[in-house]
Formats: structure tokens, C-alpha cells, sequence
């Protein structure tokens, strides 16, 4: 199915001559990002950039501070210092926060009872999206045929897609998805990566956290790399690769010293 061509009204800055990729979106900024829980230093004064047309991978170990720095973008932990920025805002000063920006932290945070269409339908009314829209992206995630169904009756797959769904819903120009191959099967692995692909062509901000190297070699252009919250590199998957004989290699060298359990 087709997709909406964004709109002024559904998060798109129209850039003249139009075309594939004529819509002027905002960058996400991190300055000197700081979050502590009690003894645990969760992100360390962290700064990065996400820029429109490509796919940033966010990519470092378990617990590098990847999944509290997209909380801190969304407005969902509040920083001790620093700021998380979307085209120069905080989350919370955004007028129509889903036109403008689509997420996926959690794959299942839908009320279990609800039909996939309804979950959908809810978040549209919610948000002053138009009907019609909830119709186009179920298309979009190939959830048609199970868009009546109660939505915890998904595997985990389909609630995968659900989320994706959900996070597309305003047609935004920046995206956040923490580990969206989560669940899918290789099929559904390609078409993710086909799908972020298009959307960063598009001229859309594309933030993907994951530990999945191999995935990011396929899926990313631009790579930020952390490890116990710091910052290691913000580079192309192009130049880290070129440093070691793969991407993988290249990143257990960057991140040697920051994996704190390790087999003999």
C-alpha cells in the first residue's frame, strides 16, 4: 500500500522542487547527556547527532546507556545535566509529539484486550491524526489480516510490527526504535531493514539502538557507538569497517575494555 506523502499538518517541512526526500526534517542533538541511578552511572555526559537521510545505528554492549538515552529523548527520564534535543526542542515542548516523532521502546505496550486496529484508532483520535491513516499503516506492517484480532494475542512478532505500526502513525520525520528486529523472523528481519532504509531516504531522522552488529553492517549508514554511557565513535559503518577486517571486529576492539563479563 501506499504511503502518505507527508504533510505541513502531519510533520513535514516541504522543501521547493518536491520530489522523493523534499521534506526538510530536525536533527536529534545530545549535549554532555548525564543520567545516574543511585550508584550507577547510566550515561556519561554522552553528545551525538542524528541527522536527516540515513540510518544512524546506535549500536554498543548491554547496558551502555542506549535504552536510557532514547527514555531521555522521549521525555520519559529527566536528566541530570545536558540536554536531549529533537530540531532543538525538548520532547515535551512539541506540539503534536506522535506527528513528529515515532518510537518503539517497548514492542508490547498495548492494552491486551484491545483489537491492533483499535490500539491503533486510539492513538489517532488521541492525537488529531485522520482515520484513514490507521488503515494505511496496518497495510504498511502487513497486519490487514489480523488487524481485528485482541492484540496479546500477537506473537511477538506481530506485536513487533504492531509497535512499528503505532510509531509510524503520524508519518513523523524522526524515529526511535530500541532493538526493532526483536521477534522477527528473517523474512520480517528484511523487511525492517528495507523499511528503515526507505524512511531515511525519505530525508527522515532513523535512530536505531541495537547490539546486533551484523544487523547495523546491513541496516546503517552512520554508526554512534557507547559503552558505559560514553561516547566511543560517531563515524560511517564505512570507516569503522575499514579499521579491522569486519565491522564486527572493528567494534570488539572499540568496545574491548567497556565489556565487563566475559568468557575465558
Amino acid at each position: 500500500m501506499r504511503r502518505k506523502t507527508p504533510t505541513r499538518e502531519m510533520g513535514g517541512s516541504p522543501v521547493p522542487g518536491g520530489g522523493r526526500g523534499s521534506y526538510r526534517h530536525p536533527m536529534i542533538e545530545v549535549r554532555e547527556l548525564s543520567k545516574r541511578y543511585g550508584a550507577t552511572i547510566a550515561v556519561d555526559r554522552l553528545s551525538f547527532d542524528a541527522r536527516p537521510g540515513a540510518v544512524t545505528g546506535f549500536l554498543g554492549p548491554n547496558g551502555a546507556g542506549k535504552s536510557t538515552t532514547m527514555r531521555m529523548l522521549l521525555g520519559l527520564d529527566e536528566p541530570d545535566s545536558g540536554q536531549a534535543l529533537i530540531g532543538g526542542r525538548r520532547y515535551r515542548e512539541l506540539p503534536w509529539p506522535l506527528r513528529e516523532v515515532g518510537a518503539l521502546l517497548e514492542a508490547r505496550a498495548f492494552h491486551p484486550g484491545r483489537s491492533a486496529r483499535d490500539h491503533l484508532a486510539a492513538l489517532a483520535a488521541a492525537n488529531g491524526i485522520p482515520r484513514p491513516r490507521v488503515e494505511e499503516v496496518l497495510g504498511l506492517v502487513g497486519l490487514e489480516a489480523v488487524a481485528g484480532r485482541r492484540a496479546g494475542t500477537l506473537s511477538l512478532g506481530m506485536g513487533q510490527r504492531l509497535g512499528i505500526a503505532a510509531a509510524l502513525l503520524g508519518d513523523p520525520g524522526v524515529l526511535l526504535l530500541d532493538e526493532p528486529v526483536n521477534g522477527l523472523d528473517p523474512e520480517g528481519i528484511r523487511w525492517m531493514r528495507t523499511l528503515l532504509r526507505s524512511l531515511a531516504a525519505e530525508g527522515r531522522v532513523v535512530l536505531v539502538s541495537s547490539h546486533l552488529i551484523g544487523e547495523m553492517a546491513l541496516t546503517a549508514e552512520r554508526l554512534v557507538v557507547v559503552a558505559r554511557g560514553r561516547l566511543l565513535a560517531q563515524t560511517s559503518v564505512v570507516e569503522l569497517s575499514a579499521r579491522s577486517a569486519s565491522l564486527e571486529e572493528a567494534f570488539l576492539e572499540l568496545t574491548a575494555d567497556a565489556v565487563e563479563f566475559r568468557a575465558r
